[in-house]
């Protein structure tokens, strides 16, 4: 993937060079001052919800919610260990927020709780990855912010197509996710 990107970078700079030589410094420097710009920016609502997240799981509402949602998580995970399915709510409810990158941490250590040593992704680590790459955004907090510090007039109407969108993906990835999981078991007992 790297290379891809170094290529990607040379091409664009060589064909920058031929169009517009004298534009190639003044563009290298731009974008690394609105890189490191977006950079600070989003560490700043991260750090903000990481914080939130912390305060969740310190103040037991992590423990709340994961009561809230175990039904939800054992139909959908099937796991029974209360402490994985603490984790797939804090996730899950981080993402709600839209805030992926926050949840990431909490993913990956439900990942490695669900791991069995085996090597191969279990069905519920399948499933916490398409729910997390689909993840139903109440509120798309990260682009809002983005579209903030992007000037738009008005951040927040991207909310309801979002939500529409999401849960649609998410309901799909689901059904797709158990649907080849049954297909694998009955071909698995032919």
């Amino acid at each position: 993937m790297n290379i891809f990107w170094l290529l990607m970078m040379l091409c664009s700079m060589v064909v920058l060079l031929f169009v517009n030589p004298s534009a190639v410094l003044t563009e290298m420097i731009g974008a690394a001052s609105g890189a490191l710009t977006l950079s600070i920016e989003l560490c700043a609502i991260y750090t903000v919800w990481l914080g939130i997240i912390e305060l969740v799981d310190a103040s037991g509402l992590s423990n709340l919610l994961a009561k809230l949602l175990r039904p939800m998580i054992k139909r959908v995970f099937k796991v029974e260990d209360e402490n994985i399915q603490k984790l797939i709510a804090l996730n899950i409810s981080a993402n709600m927020l839209g805030v992926g990158n926050a949840s990431t941490p909490l993913g990956i250590k439900a990942i490695k709780a669900m791991d069995d040593g085996s090597g191969k992704a279990s069905f519920s680590m399948i499933m916490l990855v398409v729910i997390n790459a689909t993840s139903i955004q109440l509120l798309p907090t990260t682009i809002i912010g983005l579209r903030t510090t992007a000037g738009s007039s008005s951040p927040a109407d991207i909310i309801l197509p979002t939500l529409i969108v999401t849960v649609i993906t998410t309901l799909l990835g689901i059904f797709l996710v158990h649907f080849i999981n049954a297909l694998k078991r009955r071909k698995k007992y032919e």
